[in-house]
Formats: structure tokens, sequence, C-alpha cells
């Protein structure tokens, strides 16, 4: 079965829910954020969730990518992304 993929961006996108991985004192966290253009009329303006545990942030964007039916993107500057969660690629 092949694995899913996803791109590694620097900043938010507007065309993509962006997954933020960060690096705390407290351990690895991360957040979700998701642009009001892709969300099909649901949301009136741009949403930024809470912090979470990193793993529990990804399945949060994947969970809000599959039901929106948009792409995901991770902004990733302490390399915190898992190898099981698929692979991670830049586009050149």
């Amino acid at each position: 079965m092949a694995k899913n993929r996803f791109e590694q961006v620097d900043e938010r996108q507007e065309d993509a829910i962006t997954l933020f991985l960060v690096r705390k004192d407290t351990g690895a966290h991360g957040y979700v954020s998701c642009p009001a253009a892709i969300s099909n009329g649901r949301l009136a303006e741009d949403q930024v969730g809470r912090e979470m545990p990193q793993v529990d942030a990804f399945r949060s964007a994947v969970r809000l990518a599959n039901e929106l039916k948009a792409p995901m993107v991770v902004v990733d500057p302490d390399n915190l992304w898992q190898a099981e969660w698929g692979e991670l690629f830049r586009e050149d």
C-alpha cells in the first residue's frame, strides 16, 4: 500500500489545511490552520486551532482535510514529522 504524501512548506497556505509542528520546552506540539476560503462556506473567517500534542494535531489536520476534501500541507521547522504518518516532501 502506498504511503500518504504531504508537502512541506515554510508558511501557512491560503488554499490548504496547514499543520504546524513546533518544539516547546514541554515537548512536541502542533496546531492546525484552516482558511475560510476552502471551507465550502462553513467558516466565516480563517480558523486556527488550539495547540495540542503533535500526534493529535496531525490526526486533527487529516480529519479536517478529509472532511473538507481539501489538501493538507505541513510547516515543520524542527523536523518533528513522524515517518509512520507518511512521506513528507518539499516541492522544488
